[in-house]
C-alpha cells in the first residue's frame, strides 16, 4: 500500500498510542490498534514476513521485497512504538505512582467504550456469538486475577516470557507488560531496559519476535475464516479486562521492583470504600474523556478496519 507522508506520520502517532499503552500493566496497545484502524493491516503484515521475502530480494529487487513486506508501514509503526516506550515510560510510571485513579480513570473509559466499539464491528449477532463473547470476557478475567509466578533470569525463560507477552501485546484486551508481571519477568525486563543489559534484552527480543511471527499467522487465519467470532471473543477480552484497570482498589499484597513496591495482588472495591481520596468528579471527568477518545479515534481511523462483507457470516 503507497502512503504519503501525512499518512505514514498518523501511522507514527498510532504507534505512539499504541507504545503508550504497552507500557502500561493492564492496557494492551492491541486495544489501540484495533480502534485506530490498523489492526488487521499489522496482523496481515507480521503474518507476511517469511522466507518469500527473501525470494523476491533475489528474484525482483530490493523494492519489491520492500513493497511486499508493507515495510513503510511497520517501521513507520515500530518507530511510533519504541518513541512512546523510550520518552512516554516514565511519564506513565509518575502517573501511575502519584495519581493512580485518575490515570485508570482516564483508561477505563477508554477501555470501556472499546468494547462497543469492537463489538459493533459483529453484523449479525447470535448465540454463537453471545458464546465467545462469554468465553473471551472468563478467559481475560481469569488471567488478569492470576498470582504472579516467581521471577527467574534463565535464558530459556526469558525467551519464553518475550514470546508469551508479545503475544498479549497484539490481542485487544490482554496487556503484555501485565503477562511479563504474571511471569515474574517484569523486573529482570525493566531491569535489563534500566541497566542496558543488551544480551538479557537480545534474548527477550528473539523471544518477542518468534512469539508475533507465530501468533500473527494464526490470527490471520482467524479472521480470514470466522471474523465474526474471533471479533466476538476479542470484545470479550476486552469486557474481561475491566476488573483489572478499574480505577478503586485495595492492595492484598505487594511486590519490589527497582526498589520500588509494585502491587501484584488487588481487589476492586466501590469508590465510597476505598481507603483514600475517591477524587469522583475528576475520575467521572477523565473517565468521560477516554471514552469520546474512542470517537476520536474512529473518525480518524474511518471504515479501514471494517471486516469483509464476505466473512460477515462466520
Amino acid at each position: 500500500m503507497q502512503r504519503s507522508f501525512k499518512e505514514y506520520l498518523s501511522v507514527t502517532l498510532k504507534g505512539m498510542a499504541m507504545g503508550a499503552a504497552d507500557v502500561v500493566p493492564g492496557v494492551s496497545g492491541g486495544t489501540i490498534a484495533f480502534i485506530s484502524g490498523i489492526y488487521e493491516e499489522l496482523i496481515s503484515t507480521i503474518s507476511g514476513v517469511d522466507l518469500s521475502l527473501l525470494k523476491t530480494w533475489k528474484n525482483e529487487g530490493f523494492k519489491a521485497m520492500w513493497n511486499q513486506l508493507n515495510g513503510g508501514f511497520i517501521v513507520s509503526l515500530f518507530l511510533g512504538i519504541l518513541i512512546s516506550v523510550f520518552t512516554l515510560m516514565r511519564l506513565a510510571n509518575y502517573l501511575l505512582d502519584n495519581h493512580p485513579v485518575l490515570i485508570w480513570s482516564f483508561f477505563f473509559g477508554l477501555v470501556l467504550a472499546s468494547i462497543w466499539y469492537v463489538g459493533k464491528q459483529i453484523p449479525n449477532w447470535n448465540y454463537k456469538i453471545v458464546l465467545a463473547v462469554i468465553i473471551g470476557a472468563a478467559v481475560a478475567l481469569y488471567v488478569t486475577s492470576l498470582p504472579p509466578m516467581g521471577s527467574s533470569e534463565s535464558t530459556f525463560f526469558m525467551f519464553i516470557a518475550g514470546a508469551i507477552a508479545v503475544c498479549a501485546m497484539i490481542l485487544p484486551g490482554i496487556s503484555g507488560a501485565f503477562i511479563l508481571v504474571l511471569l515474574g519477568a517484569y523486573r529482570p525486563v525493566t531491569d535489563a531496559a534500566h541497566n542496558f543489559d543488551i544480551k538479557t534484552l537480545a534474548i527477550v527480543g528473539v523471544g518477542a519476535i518468534f512469539g508475533l511471527l507465530s501468533f500473527s499467522k494464526i490470527l490471520k487465519w482467524l479472521f480470514t475464516n470466522y471474523t465474526s467470532l474471533t471479533l466476538a471473543v476479542l470484545t470479550g477480552f476486552i469486557a474481561g479486562s475491566l476488573n483489572k484497570i478499574w480505577p478503586w482498589k485495595k492492595v492484598l499484597e505487594v511486590a519490589r521492583f527497582n526498589d520500588k513496591e509494585i502491587p501484584v495482588s488487588e481487589t476492586s472495591v466501590l469508590p465510597w470504600n476505598f481507603e483514600g481520596d475517591p477524587q469522583l468528579l475528576f475520575s467521572m471527568i477523565l473517565m468521560l474523556a477516554g471514552f469520546g477518545l474512542i470517537f476520536l479515534l474512529e473518525s480518524l481511523a474511518g471504515n479501514s478496519n471494517k471486516p469483509e462483507e464476505a466473512n460477515a457470516t462466520n
